[in-house]
């Protein structure tokens, strides 16, 4: 078997490292640095001809920075001979921006896809992509993890036995969200949200009961974090005893930690996909947790050639 390799870039520099840690490996060494005007350098100091490698990184902010970072190690790699280099996206940016919504706009979740796979990629490897019918514009296999694993847990504990209810925000999460409630034993609930423009929520309403219950928001990620703390007002006023929002990526951008504190919000739980940056770790509402031990359970399967999807089931 070829030996196995983690590599990492900037973004993604805690996670890879705990996610070695669980592996029971070291992580590569590699370089990536700038120069004075700014492009990226990147240098592999590890030998890795034969080997099957891994490289962690989530293209978050700066998305395009870490994109960048993320093709030139994936390229470096290819160029120096790795056996399979497989590109661990935690989250992968660009995501929401996958069909012609109006004309003359590009499909840049396609375009990402591409240049991942020109760069080097023969596997990829993310979780909880946004739509995902996603890993249909690679021509690569792709394996796109589930958080609840991870998740369902701490979504447990949080309501402490009081009824509960999983909350959809929008008809496209129904699905994820129904996924939720039936592992919680909860009732269902949806939000019909209609929107003046991207990150900017008009008009909500609740479809289902959630008096008297803990509600729990299921998303793939909070951004602006607009939506889910509207979604919140709407669901205290509905006679709902906690609000909990749940999401994948925790995103958290422009004002979102100040309106999370601001908030009827109870708790947001969310993972390290993404780095938190230090306002997002002092705010007492916010909860990380780590994906590491199940990316890393992940790798070894791909490594070993064994299932992943029995690690959902």
């Amino acid at each position: 078997m070829n030996p196995l390799q983690v590599f990492a870039g900037n973004a993604s520099i805690g996670l890879a490292d705990a996610i070695c840690s669980q592996l029971a490996v070291e992580r590569g060494r590699a370089e990536v640095r700038r120069f004075s005007d700014g492009e990226i350098f990147v240098e592999i100091h590890d030998n890795v001809r034969g080997a099957d490698v891994f490289v962690v990184q989530s293209t978050s902010m700066p998305g395009n920075d870490h994109l960048m970072e993320l093709l030139l190690i994936l390229d470096a790699l290819k160029r120096a001979s790795a056996a399979r280099v497989t590109a661990v996206v935690p989250y992968y940016g660009y995501a929401r921006q996958d069909r012609k919504v109006s004309p003359r706009v590009p499909i840049s979740a396609k375009l990402v896809a591409d240049l991942i796979v020109t760069a080097g990629a023969t596997r990829v490897m993310t979780m909880e992509l946004h739509a995902g019918q996603i890993q249909g514009f690679f021509n690569v296999p792709v394996d796109n993890l589930y958080s609840n694993p991870v998740l369902l847990p701490h979504i447990s504990q949080a309501v402490d036995g009081i009824p509960l209810a999983v909350i959809s925000p929008d008809a496209g999460g129904v699905e994820r969200a129904r996924a939720y409630a039936k592992r919680l034993d909860a009732t269902l609930a949806i939000i019909d949200k209609r929107r003046v423009r991207a990150n900017q929520v008009e008009e909500m309403r609740i479809i289902g009961d959630v008096a008297g219950c803990a509600a729990v928001i299921i998303d793939d990620m909070i951004d602006t974090a607009g939506t889910v703390c509207a979604a919140a007002e709407a669901i205290t006023a509905a006679g709902a005893k906690r609000v909990i929002s749940c999401a994948t990526h925790g995103v958290l951008s422009g004002p979102a930690v100040k309106r999370i504190a601001e908030s009827q919000i109870d708790m947001v739980i969310t993972t390290d996909t993404i780095a938190p940056r230090p306002d997002v770790l002092a705010n007492p509402k916010i909860r990380i947790v780590s994906v590491a031990g199940l990316i890393a359970e992940a790798i070894r399967r791909t490594h070993q050639e064994e299932s992943i999807s029995s690690l959902f089931q």
